[in-house]
């Protein structure tokens, strides 16, 4: 093994899926590691009573029985969302992505690895920490690499020595990154083994690991391990419109992270008032639409909207997900050092630019609202704040420049490019909003190259970019 047989970059191996956004080991899990952009999916592998090789981690079920008393059927009865390795080996080669196979039953080893060289699907890692079944998968020659699960404790490279992959599980160590020194690194290699890395979901250490010489790491959160940046040719930063909200609900403290983890430049909320003066992340005037709560945000306190679910309107996954505050959220943003757009509803200028002022993240923020007083009033309270006005709301740019000296301009996809490109190079920044997820009309916006892009899909929209600046 040598460095140039790496992967340009470390693969994202989704941890039994996008386990942060959906149950684990699930069919939606997977979907959603794909939209995600992970590589592969980890997925533990059990068998049933009648041989049927299961995705499922754990060896007995939440009512203590064990899975292997009970045959498929049975087991469909009790977890419906379980599904077979078979349905999930169709849905990666559905949507082209790799499988990591963690084999919890030594039964379900040569099963596995049967159903996997027939399905041709790649890339593929078979794994386990039993050294019994990396020897059994050896010795039935698959053609796919091996890993040996290396738990605390354990020598890595005595423990792996029967395998193709050293994948360390070493996520509940203070300070896993330290133990990868030049070396183990040397060491694996000469020993001509891959590494592949523990479940991480913090962003700092992710940053430590991921430019290490190793073929994968896991993670919960998939967007994390390669977090999206613009071609070098054309840096824009990218928008996410109410956070990543097709993964989480919207507004929420899980869909603004996943944006921030993806790698996207800044995340778009929505204020409002409480009863109590404070303020909170929710688009909706009333909690109707995206809580278990009824009437306007306004006439309740910041304890009584927290009492309120603001998950399960999404997915019964997002059970107890709850109302976030200004201040939870920009300390969302400084932990992964991004930016954000705030959008006054009910909440008043002077609170929302004190409490942004006391974040010391002033110069990382932007705002705006419908009420047009709001934004005059925000300008008066401070010359150094950045504000958005939007070019459709004035007869022409330099009215739209003029009204409140904004220093981003806000245009539609059908809007004049010759506008943008008075802006281009100056200290007013450009930003287009679109909220679809039309191919064509993403090439029209990328052709206008403003400095921005407020995006409902971002995902979409970043594949698609990448993809274009690549093709040239």
């Amino acid at each position: 093994m040598t460095t140039a047989e790496l992967p340009a970059r470390p693969w994202s191996i989704a941890h039994r899926g996008a386990s942060a956004y959906a149950p684990a080991n699930t069919l939606a899990a997977f979907r959603k590691a794909a939209e995600l952009g992970a590589d592969m999916w980890e997925i533990d592998i059990r068998t049933t009573a009648d041989g049927v090789p299961v995705v499922h981690h754990d060896a007995t079920l939440d009512d203590g029985t064990r899975l292997d008393s009970l045959t498929r059927s049975a087991l469909r009865d009790q977890m419906p969302d379980c599904p077979d390795l078979s349905e999930v080996v169709t849905l990666a080669s559905e949507l082209g992505a790799g499988l990591y196979a963690d084999i919890k039953d030594e039964e379900a080893a040569l099963p596995t690895l049967y159903l996997l060289q027939n399905a041709a699907i790649e890339p593929v890692i078979l794994g386990a920490f039993s050294t019994a079944i990396v020897d059994a998968l050896r010795s039935a020659g698959s053609r796919y690499p091996v890993a040996a699960l290396v738990p605390l404790g354990a020598d890595p490279h005595d423990h792996a020595a029967g395998a193709d992959v050293i994948h360390l599980c070493w996520e509940r160590l203070p300070a896993p990154q330290d133990t990868l020194t030049p070396a183990f690194f040397t060491r694996a290699f000469a020993d001509g083994k891959r590494v592949v890395l523990w479940h991480e979901e913090d962003p700092a250490r992710m940053a430590a690991i991921r430019t290490k010489p190793v073929t994968g790491i896991c993670s919960d959160m998939p967007e994390l391990v390669n977090p999206f940046r613009p071609p070098s040719n054309y840096p824009f930063g990218v928008v996410c419109h109410r956070g990543a909200n097709r993964i989480a609900p919207e507004n929420t403290l899980p869909a603004l992270e996943c944006a921030l983890a993806a790698g996207f430049s800044h995340v778009e909320v929505d204020l409002h008032s409480t009863a109590d003066g404070e303020i909170v992340v929710i688009h909706d005037p009333n909690l109707d639409r995206t809580t278990n709560g009824i009437g306007p945000v306004t006439a309740r306190t910041l304890d009584e909207l927290r009492t309120l679910d603001a998950g399960s309107w999404f997915d019964p996954f997002f059970a107890g997900t709850r109302i976030p505050t200004l201040e939870e959220t920009m300390a969302l943003v400084a932990r992964y050092d991004a930016r954000a757009y705030l959008e006054l509803k009910s909440a008043p200028p002077g609170p929302v630019l004190e409490r942004v002022k006391q974040t010391g993240m002033l110069d990382r923020v932007f705002f705006w609202s419908f009420n047009r007083d709001s934004l005059r009033e925000l300008r008066g309270l401070s010359a150094d704040a950045r504000i958005m006005a939007r070019r459709e709301d004035y007869g022409s740019l330099s009215e739209t420049l003029l009204d409140y000296h904004a220093d981003i301009i806000e245009f539609r996809p059908d809007a004049d490019p010759l506008d943008i490109a008075t802006l281009r190079g100056s200290a007013i920044m450009s930003m287009v909003a679109y909220m679809g997820s039309d191919i064509d009309m993403f090439d029209r916006i990328l052709a206008m190259r403003p400095d921005k892009f407020n995006l409902d899909h971002p995902f979409t929209f970043a594949r698609h970019a990448l993809r274009a600046s690549r093709n040239g």
